[in-house]
């Protein structure tokens, strides 16, 4: 199956990467607003879609023989307005640059355009020991196209 024919993991436009999500039940507090740390999760999800689509598997790096992974060091969020139960919203990602194994992320939540919360983010390819590991040079062939040109 082409992973383009997997709508769950969104697409591509230009160097931005959509995901689509409804808001759920379980992501919701008694108030049937989203829950603050359920949109670190909506962002998690978008950002390991931006990698699925692009070509990199998260099973493939932790099977490769030096196996590798990611972590969140730092993460800037500005909640906006609230998303509610039922709401159609759409995650928008861009890998923005990589120095070493520490990789930049801009990514946005919107409602019918609406722009809800904004997240900056830094994160860093890791082994399993948990030190900082450069990304392979397939990934960065992968991840270049959507980089931002200086």
């Amino acid at each position: 199956m082409d992973k383009r024919d997997e709508p769950e993991i969104g697409y591509f436009e230009g160097r931005l990467h959509y995901y689509p999500l409804r808001v759920f039940y379980e992501d919701t507090d008694f108030t049937n607003v989203v829950y603050y740390a359920n949109y670190l999760k909506f962002f998690e999800r978008a950002r390991s879609s931006f990698f699925r689509l692009a070509g990199i598997s998260h099973s493939e790096l932790l099977e490769a023989e030096t196996p590798l992974g990611f972590v969140i060091r730092k993460i800037e969020v500005e909640y906006k307005k609230p998303a509610r139960i039922d709401d159609a919203l759409l995650v928008m990602t861009s890998y923005d640059n990589y120095k070493g194994p520490r990789l930049w992320v801009t990514q946005e939540i919107r409602r019918d355009g609406e722009l809800l919360v904004t997240a900056k983010s830094e994160a860093a390819c890791i082994d399993l020991t948990g030190r900082p590991k450069r990304p392979t040079k397939q990934m960065i062939e992968y991840l270049s196209p959507y980089f931002l040109r200086e």
